[in-house]
């Protein structure tokens, strides 16, 4: 693992623990190809928090296209994730309009428009963790990636939805609503009312609709999974605790507006630790 894989190894460490988990059973010579992906997103993903208005992002978000787009190393200078990503791009020959796909979806954070549907908020999720997912088994495994992206689309959709919910008192503090507009109706909300707390027992109904959805992708995720090759398995682990938060958010033991559900580490790396020793049965 050269500097720039290593320096994003310790991004995922900090910022992305149930990712980094995960490379942990991945083999060494591909950890830091890992790394590069998710030190990538984690950059991304935090855009928001250090920004005050759209535009910023966006010139971030274009930056990024841009170094992707180019590929060659001088394009990243001095910035060891992007370094680190276009090597792993090259190396693993992964398709650039991916990546130029999840930076157009990850617009969407940079703004207090609500998610209009559960069609956008699916492909909202496809575009950035499914991605992530197919790029992971792109680097482990190409031959055999291909062949599980209908499970990486669930894995994706499993994953993102419970980490919304589980961001959800942060994105309520900032004015944003992932909860679709269409679960938020059918639950007697709306948006407005759903971000302001006005109205906890339709809030509550449409936060259930939200869990159940992303049950749904979780159960077709371990069904989808069940002959995953075991080369592929550490592609998928994150999307395994899925399960467990998604358990804690609907077990009330948390207020999932004003909490964010959490697991102890113990329970976290057994939850990856089985799976990429016995798999999905």
């Amino acid at each position: 693992m050269n500097a720039e894989q290593q320096h994003a190894m310790e991004i995922v460490r900090e910022a992305d623990r149930d990712r980094y988990l995960s490379v942990l059973f991945a083999p060494e010579g591909k950890r830091g190809a890992l790394c590069s992906l998710y030190a990538f997103n984690a950059e991304v993903a935090r855009i928001r928090d250090i920004i005050h208005e759209p535009l910023p992002g966006e010139i971030r978000l274009q930056w990024w296209r841009d170094v992707i787009e180019d590929g060659a190393p001088e394009a990243a200078a001095g910035h060891p994730v992007a370094a680190a990503l276009l090597e792993t791009i090259r190396t693993y020959d992964l398709p650039r309009a991916a990546f130029g796909n999840y930076l157009d979806a990850r617009i969407f954070d940079l703004y207090d428009d609500p998610m209009p549907s559960r069609n956008d908020l699916e492909g909202y999720c496809g575009e950035t963790a499914s991605a992530l997912i197919q790029m992971a088994s792109l680097v482990l495994d190409p031959g055999k990636a291909q062949d599980f992206a209908v499970a990486a689309g669930h894995a994706g959709c499993a994953q993102a939805m419970t980490g919304l919910l589980r961001l959800l008192p942060i994105h309520l503090s900032r004015g944003q609503c992932f909860v679709p507009r269409d679960l938020l109706s059918a639950a007697g909300t709306t948006p407005e009312a759903f971000i302001a707390r006005e109205d906890g027992v339709a809030a509550a109904r449409a936060i259930d609709a939200m869990i159940a959805l992303a049950g749904e992708h979780f159960s077709a995720f371990q069904r989808e999974t069940k002959t995953l090759p075991a080369g592929l398995r550490p592609a998928y682990l994150p999307a395994t605790l899925a399960g467990r938060y998604l358990s804690r958010l609907s077990g009330g033991k948390v207020d999932p507006m004003r909490e964010i559900a959490e697991i102890p580490e113990l329970r976290r790396y057994w939850t990856v630790f089985r799976h990429a020793m016995w798999g999905w049965r």
